[in-house]
């Protein structure tokens, strides 16, 4: 018996290689990461199983009842031999992996070869290996692995229950209880030890294949996270030697350079007293590639470098693209071609296409930048006639009645304008600079309307030195005026406040004038935030036409156009949060505010609203 026990655990090692060959298969793949198969694939599992439990059985060995003598290898049996083997092992493990349809089908291919091999026991040893796989798949579930303890536990009991079928159908009944005393025990634990070890190695084999994909894809991500910020700047120098830096650190290679066209970038590694940035490409091998747009493995034969103690002697070249085209590449250097196994391959294919991606993504955000660029300088650049001629008939009624008070508008006209000029080429301004185009704005203004205007400023100077977009504050006081005070029936007052609040800097425009109803503020805010439907559209035509003097419909067609330049631009540059906020009573005045940043993100302020004071 326990030479018997000895005999088959040796045999188990035909299970190694079994095991081993069933991990590299698809179908397995699949019975372990899906929940259903593919019938072309179920069938394969059936037949794979069922053709295990084939050889599982040939390599038992025969056992003969009447002498006790032991054939270390099974063929055709006599009427009074038996074999002692490891069949039902595939048959288990195929219920346990795929469940009944899989367990029951490579029982019966199993079982029906064992039956055509004759001897004493083969109805009931056929019979064992469908209840086998039965068995197995009772104890399959979709959503849990496989446990090592389960596998040895199925693996002995459904060859014990082999051994009570064998006592319960072989006749005679003498020979039967004689074959199953000597190869009972041995074969309830070599067949659940087998199961086991058969589990072990598949699990341990899979683990290692997730574990090194999952090292693969963390490596992928952290270099695409830590290479993102560098590429989006473009192909510069100093972004390739940050670039070649993370690479040369994550990839383990003696080098790593990246090229233009036409010169070296960067290169970190062995060979950078001689491979020098900005120098010009010294290998054929990246001429080749820049032409092909291939990668391509070279040894030290095809590198050629013209520096003679070069020690670089193996390279993978890859392309740099954009939109189709070559415009450089990058170079893995390495001691041997040997290290260049098809996963270091396969890893570099997908870096250079990550790489060109970000590259094409930088002249994304250099186009949508330039894109945002136009857009401000032309909201800029929007300045009303009007202004203009009100502005010279009003010098002009001064010439002759008060030189000194026209000579003194036309220099702060002069001023106006400048800064107005000079504000669609520039991206920011200190406030400091606003205010003082808007105390130009305002002077000109107060001797339009002589004593119908008050400015007032509540300004922090200390905080003056920040900086904004220019034309940011003029448009926000000509609305006060145009819109808030025109139709005041006295004398109104403009307020202009620059202060610190909670999350930046305020900055506000306040009057007395007359106000906007809630529901126009409303309005105003859904027009520019592209909200408005056909059916405001109507009732504004409409409203048009019966009330064509409407002091309110004249500040929402007004108002609605430089209000909205001014939070657009705001918006541009600092985000959503940056816009403007109102604050309207009917009849009271209306306070138009913003908030600067002084360091971070700029907070959302309060939601638009009317309210009605009193």
């Amino acid at each position: 018996m326990f030479q018997l026990m000895i005999t088959m655990l040796e045999k188990l090692g035909i299970l190694v290689t079994i095991a081993l060959v069933l991990t590299r298969l698809p179908f397995f793949r699949d019975m372990i990461y899906r929940d259903n198969l593919r019938m072309r694939h179920q069938i394969t599992a059936i037949v794979f199983f069922g053709a295990f439990g084939i050889i599982g059985t040939y390599t038992g060995v025969a056992f003969n009842v009447n002498t006790m003598q032991f054939n270390p290898w099974a063929d055709m049996l006599a009427p009074d031999e038996a074999i002692a083997n490891s069949r039902v092992i595939g048959v288990v493990l195929a219920g346990l992996f795929g469940g009944y349809r899989i367990g029951i089908g490579a029982g019966l291919i199993a079982g029906i070869h064992r039956f055509t091999l004759g001897g004493f026991t083969a109805v009931p040893c056929s019979l064992a290996a469908v209840i086998a796989g039965v068995l197995a798949s009772i104890f399959y579930r979709r959503s849990r692995n496989v446990k090592l303890s389960t596998a040895l536990l199925i693996g002995a009991g459904a060859e014990a229950i082999q051994m009570l079928v064998i006592l319960l159908l072989a006749r005679p009944f003498d020979q039967a209880w004689a074959l199953v005393s000597v190869i009972g025990l041995p074969m309830i634990a070599a067949n659940g030890i087998g199961a086991a070890l058969f589990l072990l190695i598949i699990q341990s084999v899979v683990s290692e294949q997730q574990k090194a994909g999952a090292e693969q894809t963390q490596k992928s991500l952290r270099i695409a996270d830590e290479t993102l910020g560098y590429m989006r700047q473009g192909m510069t120098p100093q972004s390739a030697s940050a670039v070649c830096a993370i690479l040369y650190r994550e990839m383990n290679a003696i080098a790593v350079s990246m090229t233009n066209s036409s010169h070296i970038l960067a290169h970190i590694g062995a060979g950078d007293d001689h491979h020098r940035p900005g120098a010009p490409i010294q290998t054929e091998v990246t001429r080749q590639v820049l032409r092909q747009g291939e990668v391509v493995v070279a040894g030290e034969d095809e590198l050629h470098c013209r520096h003679a103690s070069c020690v670089l002697s193996a390279a993978v070249v890859a392309p740099l693209k954009r939109r189709g085209e070559t415009i450089g590449t990058i170079k893995f250097y390495y001691d041997s071609p040997k290290e260049i196994t098809d996963v270091v391959l396969e890893f570099i294919r997908g870096l250079s296409v990550l790489l060109g991606n970000q590259i094409e993504l930088a002249d994304a955000d250099k186009a949508n930048q330039l894109k945002k660029e136009a857009e401000i300088k032309v909201l800029q650049a929007q300045i009303s006639p009007h202004f203009l001629f009100n502005s010279l008939n009003t010098v002009v009624s001064l010439i002759r009645s008060n030189p000194g008070e026209a000579r003194r508008l036309l220099v702060h006209l002069s001023h106006f304008f400048r800064q107005n000029l000079k504000g669609t080429t520039e991206e920011r301004t200190t406030l400091a600079t606003e205010l003082k185009h808007v105390q130009a704005y305002l002077t000109i203004e107060e001797a339009r309307f002589a004593d119908k205007l008050r400015v007032a400023y509540q300004v922090d100077e200390a905080l003056l030195s920040y900086t904004l977009p220019p034309l940011t504050l003029q448009p926000l006081v000509e609305n006060a005026i145009k819109h808030g005070l025109r139709k005041h029936s006295g004398a109104g007052c403009v307020t202009i406040v620059i202060r610190r609040a909670a999350g930046g800097i305020e900055v506000a425009v306040e009057d007395d004038g007359i106000g906007m109803p809630s529901a126009l503020v409303t309005r105003l805010r859904s027009r520019w935030n592209g909200e408005a439907d056909e059916a405001d559209e109507r009732a504004d035509s409409a409203r048009s036409e019966r009330q064509p003097e409407s002091e309110w419909h004249d500040a929402e067609r007004g108002a609605g156009v430089g209000l909205y330049n001014v939070d657009r631009r705001l918006s541009l540059m600092y985000g959503e949060g940056a816009g403007l906020h109102i604050m309207s009573t009917y009849g009271e005045g209306t306070r138009v505010s913003f908030k600067l940043p002084t360091e971070g993100e700029i907070s959302n302020g309060p939601e638009d609203q009317s309210a009605d004071r009193g």
